[in-house]
């Protein structure tokens, strides 16, 4: 419109910008973890034997060229894929075998390293099927009662195979061994948000109010309790206090974030102390552990050594705040478990308190993403199944952390991508294939409706 020579236009609305899909931004932080972990590797061979180990080069072309296949894969279905979650697993597999790597050069027989990257490099294939074939994950809602059968099966498997090291968490044929309890948390956590996602109006709103609680029905409560009652119960009997840890922590996570209700979270600690007090008690595996725990120095007063967790505690404290070094440390004086649960001992100790934090913030950031990608998505069960498999990693890292530390008992699992074990290394690459369907899931619909 022209008034007096001034012409005068309406304002226009400000176009919506399209997000950016940042693959370059992944594929340097790529490159990046894989030069560390290369810069790990050397530095252990040229603290304990003077030399650049002969296998350097052949241990960064293998690192390398998983990640760049796992990145090719993301570039492909997942363009709008987190460009963080990647870079962050192939830096902690790298650490992890490094850490391996050089507790193998104080035990000549018993060498886990080439081990470890064979179940590295099925974890980085298991992550490319995934990323491929996984157009939606909301496909996987579907098949919520067919994973949950399939986790009870798992779960069961090792009760017919004997014990090792008090637990029979384990199956062994023909030399191999898997542990099912690690592909079941991540079924576990399929049914969980599926069934969660489907009931949670009934669960938020239906039913009584006790106190400041609002109960669901026991039609509608009953199902998801009853199998979570199983497949601890099932736990508990093969003496895998940990797993039960992990998954009734899972369990409480994703009811109070489908219903909303914070008084789950104090009904969930209230029954887990009272588990933790009456399995401590009746359990004599367990109670020798939380023995252990209030008195981590009793072994050395009685003149019989140091025990596990207090070379554990010896090991930090030797680490201060810079580490001795890779290569430098004595923490493969803690025993059988040095390359399993207690294999952050190692890092503290020769990585320092600065190394170990860097660590820490690794999987901070990586929960975090899993979460920021929850909040993002629409769809119910998407957004359950991203904190729930987020949640699974944060549980994880506290209740191995806490038991190493001296913060919580000892539990007997696997640190997520370091510590030696085939069938966690190969879980934790799909549970980061999965966090990066949803991740890209929640940055494509927004991207969908700018275009739209």
């Amino acid at each position: 419109m022209t008034n007096a020579g001034t012409t005068v236009t309406a304002d226009l609305p400000t176009p919506a910008v399209r997000l950016p899909r940042r693959r370059g931004i992944e594929l340097t932080l790529i490159v990046v973890a894989v030069l560390l972990s290369v810069y790990g590797y050397c530095a252990v061979g040229l603290a304990k034997n003077g030399t650049v180990p002969p296998g350097a080069a052949g241990y960064g072309a293998g690192l390398g060229v998983l990640a760049l296949l796992a990145h090719i894969a993301v570039r492909l279905r997942a363009p709008y894929a987190d460009p963080l979650l990647l870079p962050i697993g192939v830096l902690l597999n790298g650490l992890g075998l490094v850490l391996i790597y050089r507790l193998d050069l104080e035990t000549p027989g018993d060498r886990a390293a080439p081990t470890q990257l064979v179940w590295s490099t099925l974890g980085v294939g298991l992550f490319i099927v995934v990323v491929l074939a996984l157009r939606d994950h909301r496909v996987l809602q579907r098949y919520a009662y067919v994973c949950v059968a399939a986790a009870l099966v798992l779960l069961t498997l090792p009760v017919l195979f004997p014990a090792v090291n008090g637990a029979r968490i384990w199956i062994r044929i023909a030399g191999f061994s898997i542990q099912p309890g690690e592909f079941a948390k991540v079924l576990l956590a399929v049914f969980f948000a599926a069934y969660l996602a489907a009931n949670r109006n009934a669960l938020a709103y239906a039913g009584r109010r006790v106190w400041r609680l609002q109960l669901p029905t026991g039609r509608v409560l009953g199902p998801i309790v009853a199998i979570w009652l199983l497949s601890v119960g099932v736990l508990v009997m093969e003496r895998d206090l940990g797993t039960s840890l992990l998954f009734f922590g899972l369990f409480v996570t994703l009811l109070y974030v489908a219903t909303g209700r914070t008084g789950w979270i104090a009904v969930g600690l209230l029954l887990a102390a009272l588990g933790a007090v009456a399995v401590g008690w009746l359990e004599p595996h367990v109670h020798s552990r939380v023995q252990d725990w209030l008195h981590p120095f009793a072994s050395i007063d009685a003149g019989q050594g140091p025990n596990q967790l207090a070379q554990s505690l010896f090991a930090f404290a030797a680490g201060g705040m810079l580490g001795t070094g890779l290569g430098l440390g004595h923490s493969i004086l803690i025993g059988f478990a040095a390359k399993s649960d207690f294999i952050l001992a190692t890092a503290g100790e020769e990585l320092g308190l600065s190394g170990l934090s860097a660590i820490f913030i690794l999987y901070g950031l990586l929960v975090e993403r899993g979460y920021r990608a929850g909040l993002a998505l629409r769809d119910p069960f998407g957004r359950l199944l991203a904190v729930g498999l987020a949640s699974i990693v944060a549980l994880q890292v506290f209740v191995i952390a806490g038991g190493v530390t001296g913060l919580i008992p000892l539990t007997g699992m696997a640190m997520p991508f370091l510590a030696q074990g085939g069938s966690s290394v190969v879980t934790n690459w799909a549970i980061v294939a999965l966090l990066i369907r949803l991740s890209d899931s929640s940055r494509r619909q927004y991207d969908i409706e700018v275009a739209a």
